[in-house]
């Protein structure tokens, strides 16, 4: 879309198109009016033609696909690479054409693997993003049709049903028992209930109860709406724009390797220049002094580290699909791995999205429920449960009041259990129904429904009218305190008493109870009448109470408590009411009963500038309800001023913009919404809490795995830096050759390195607490480490150069050929060296490793072949050696592993003393 086309279509702009400001607040008629529309008729074609023109298809601004020269020019960025592209055109300008085509080729087998690794991962995104089209009936010259959602225009009339979803805004204009689902723009599970009457102007999207949302989902009810906006202009657009304008942060292993990348391409210049300076004032030759600085900088740069980096992170994605993982970038593997915060959407993540029934209070007491599974077998008398025989005559009347005054739709599954639809809450008594043989089709066959008073917002009740043999049976059920209201007897066990006022006090009491455990509380009642005409609100008989809960999902509890193990802190953030919130808080393990670290939105309003002691007081909050999407932003940005690393969970609309600014954002991959899956580092394809804490011990054990083998890259070059600045100090021969330094680098070298990225890792990861966020990539530790085996390697490499040319008396190519192979042998048996202090030498995390051993045979073979094949050893410059040159290599390059696990050894004392 150009910048003219899309200035021309922003709401407003348009000249002789209508734009209706505020339409909840203007009468059906009105919003007809004034957009041009004929509720009849709809639009004529040509009408809807001309609007398309000027408003644009119905569709959200889509994200640009990533291409492969796009993915394939980004492997050009990465500084290591860059800085070895320029050692590859300065040997092309020195006249040394077969070392710089050699550069060439290495860096472009790593920007070959890099595009391939990285391609793989955008493209299974991309596949998981392509969503069926969506179609809805609209009304156009008066007959009705099935349209594409992108074709609908403002001004369209179309017709819902239960079960359609929106597709774009919609006014309603005429509506009969209809609800909707608007969790994904709100977060409330609850579906919301629907009418045409207009509603204040400067009221939040949650209350305006005669609007459809495009993203959202009718429940129950059929109604017919004029479309108001369409395409970016709908409330999911303005989402979806604010997503868009988040700024995208760098995840912490980019910004760490990039780090390190700039500390040594730095460290590579100063080596380089100091060496050819010290070399010139010396008085050898300049061409020399130059030469030798090009080997210095091709020892000095690691070129394995991309490609060893890339390979190790993509066989973490590899491995997170097989679990139902998908990620969408490299990197956000081992964010995870950092991780210490968790902002976990209530609605569809932490809770199931689905409303069962948990208690039921009746005139003689409490009865818990059973149900965990939408099953028959379960129920009030399920084993361990609260209540006797004596509740359960009165339980089953008020569940017969349920089941007849009740819209929801209840159907056998092959699974065995039951599929329902409409109304959660009404799902959910027909369900408690069943499970004591209360079957709605077979209620009605006895008592056929003639008359239905739907939910009033202004009563808040619900009425049915039932034929029976001599008159009328009128079930009623809505709010506790409007039913309370409207009853004047209450059932027993004995029969029909009296409600007295202190009865009626008490009730709304148990109901105030139920509530402050998070159940949403429905209240029955019913009478006998003789007229189907009668007022349905009048003189009824309590019946009794039904407590409703939203269920955590299976396992989430055992999920939260492995996240507490492992340091990471879950918090909660939610549409709810704080009562709900603290409740479910409760159950889920993350506050105590007190309610401690419960902030409602009044908190929520400061988060700008929130003054230190409500800023630990934020911080410190494990749970945070009726939580703008804004609000979110702000709360994930205050953590990460704290130094956190966060991750975001969620499916909705609402969720979007604080997924794209986490560090990683988890969207779900079955219930999630476009928009959220879009802006998300990671979709769970089976929407399960417990792949995130998998996730999070993999990307541990693919940060210690990167740490690594950067140790054992930069010790393993530090020793070639070293031996060869050694070597032309003490004017002797140059250990080796700019080809033999790459060839260890990029063969020798990478075959280690890969295996040490790919190990299992170690024991216990889960039990430790997540790195510091401002913890470099490598600290004091690694450094000293580092040093030692590099500076230990330079030693043996010079020594065994200085034999070979002294002691054993061998010619200069040969002795060249002794340091060479030393070298390479050193290096390979420095992976051992890489163990963890506090495991043996003989049993560990590496030496479990297989691929630790397939890479030592590889690089043996390698090195022994760089020795022995003719055309490769013509290429390397390497000579042949006899028994004492093979002996000289066989004891020097073993050197290095004996010091390495000395200092491992004493490192272990240290720790248990």
């Amino acid at each position: 879309m150009s910048k003219t086309e899309e200035k021309r279509r922003k709401p407003g702009k348009d000249r002789g198109v209508p734009h209706i400001d505020k339409p909840w607040a203007l009468a059906p008629n009105e919003a007809l009016r004034l957009g041009k529309s004929d509720p009849g008729k709809g639009l004529s074609e040509k009408e809807a033609g001309e609007r398309r023109k000027k408003f644009g298809a119905n569709r959200l601004r889509t994200v640009k696909k990533k291409s492969a020269w796009t993915i394939l020019a980004n492997q050009f960025k990465n500084l290591l690479i860059l800085v070895l592209a320029a050692a590859s055109g300065l040997s092309f300008v020195l006249g040394d054409w077969l070392e710089g085509i050699a550069i060439g080729i290495a860096i472009g087998i790593f920007i070959i693997i890099g595009f391939i690794t990285e391609l793989r991962a955008v493209r299974s995104i991309e596949a998981l993003r392509r969503l069926g089209s969506v179609s809805t009936k609209i009304i156009r010259g008066g007959k009705l049709k099935t349209i594409g959602a992108q074709g609908i225009v403002p001004g369209d009339i179309a017709l819902f049903e239960g079960g359609d979803v929106v597709t774009a805004d919609f006014r309603i204009i005429e509506s009969s028992k209809l609800q909707a689902d608007e969790s994904t723009l709100t977060g409330e599970s609850v579906p919301a209930d629907k009418k045409t009457e207009a509603v204040s102007g400067d009221i939040p999207l949650a209350e305006r109860s005669n609007m459809l949302y495009k993203g959202t989902a009718v429940t129950r009810g059929s109604a017919k709406g004029l479309a108001v906006a369409t395409g970016m202009r709908t409330e999911l657009g303005k989402v979806s724009s604010l997503v868009e304008e988040t700024e995208e942060e760098f995840t912490p292993l980019e910004k760490r390797l990039n780090k390190l990348g700039y500390k040594l391409m730095w460290l590579t210049v100063v080596i380089t220049l100091l060496v050819a300076g010290i070399g010139i004032l010396a008085g050898k030759e300049i061409f020399l002094m130059i030469k030798t600085s090009i080997i210095l900088a091709v020892a000095a740069i690691p070129e394995g580290l991309p490609i060893v980096a890339t390979i190790a992170l993509a066989r973490g994605v590899w491995r997170m699909a097989r679990r139902n993982a998908l990620i969408e970038r490299l990197a956000s593997v081992e964010t995870l791995g950092a991780t210490d915060v968790i902002c976990a959407d209530k609605t569809g993540t932490l809770t199931q999205n689905r409303m069962t029934v948990a208690r039921a209070a009746v005139f003689t007491g409490t009865v818990e429920w059973d149900s965990g599974e939408r099953r028959p077998e379960n129920g009030p008398s399920g084993p361990g449960k609260r209540g006797g025989n004596g509740e359960k005559p009165l339980l089953r009347e008020i569940l017969h009041i349920g089941v007849l005054c009740n819209n929801a739709d209840l159907k056998k599954s092959d699974e065995g259990g039951y599929q329902a639809t409409g109304d959660p809450l009404e799902a959910a008594v027909l369900m408690a129904g069943s499970q004591m043989g209360l079957k709605r089709e077979e209620l009605l066959q006895k008592k056929p429904e003639v008359r239905e008073v739907s939910f009033d917002p202004d009563t808040m009740m619900m009425a049915t009218f039932h034929k029976t043999g001599s008159g009328f049976f009128v079930a009623v059920k809505g709010a506790p305190e409007s039913v309370l209201e409207a009853s004047a007897r209450i059932l027993t066990r004995d029969g029909e008493i009296s409600l007295t006022a202190e009865e009626r006090e008490k009730w709304i009491r148990r109901n105030e109870r139920m509530a402050d455990q998070g159940l949403r509380v429905l209240a029955f009642a019913k009478k006998t009448v003789e007229d189907s005409g009668f007022r349905p609100y009048e003189k009824l008989t309590f019946s009794g109470l039904l407590g409703l809960q939203d269920p955590p999902r299976e396992g989430i509890g055992e999920s939260i408590g492995r996240c507490r193990d492992a340091g990471i802190k879950v918090i909660m953030v939610t549409g709810d009411h704080p009562r709900t919130a603290k409740a479910i808080g409760n159950e889920l393990g993350l506050i105590d009963d007190q309610g401690n670290g419960v902030v409602s939105s009044g908190e929520l309003k400061h988060l700008d500038d929130p003054g230190e002691e409500r800023r630990q007081r934020l911080i410190q909050a494990v749970i945070f309800a009726r939580v703008s999407p804004k609000q979110k932003l702000d709360l994930i940005g205050l953590h990460q001023g704290n130094g956190s690393v966060v991750a975001m969970t969620g499916d909705g609309v609402n969720d979007a913009p604080a997924l794209k600014k986490a560090d990683i954002g988890i969207a779900m991959g079955k219930r999630g919404t476009q928009v959220a899956r879009e802006a998300a580092d990671m979709i769970l394809k089976d929407d399960a809490f417990s792949t995130i804490v998998a996730a999070v011990s993999q990307g541990r054990v693919i940060f210690d795995n990167i740490r690594k083998f950067i140790c054992y890259l930069l010790s393993c070059n530090l020793g070639s830096v070293t031996c060869v600045a050694l070597c032309s100090v003490l004017n002797l021969p140059l250990p080796v050759v700019p080809l033999q330094i790459l060839y260890l680098n990029l063969v020798t070298d990478v075959f280690p390195a890969v295996a040490l990225g790919l190990g299992e890792g170690e024991e216990g990861v889960m039990k430790r607490r997540p790195r510091n966020s401002r913890e470099p990539i490598l600290y004091r530790p690694q450094f000293i480490q580092i040093g030692y085996l590099g500076i230990v390697i330079a030693l043996v490499v010079t020594a065994a150069l200085a034999a070979a040319l002294g002691w054993k008396a061998l010619a200069k190519p040969q002795a060249v050929t002794v340091s060479f192979l030393t070298l390479g042998f050193a290096r390979v048996w420095n992976v051992f060296n890489m163990r963890s202090r506090k495991t043996s030498p003989w049993r560990n995390d590496i030496t479990r490793n297989r691929y630790v051993w397939f890479a030592v045979v590889i690089c043996c073979a390698l090195l022994f072949g760089a020795a022995l094949v003719p055309g490769l050893s013509r290429v390397l410059s390497t000579a042949g050696l006899d028994v004492r040159g093979w002996g000289l290599i066989a004891v020097m390059s073993f050197l290095p592993l004996a010091a390495g696990q000395i200092i491992l050894y004493l490192r272990e004392g240290e720790g248990r003393s």
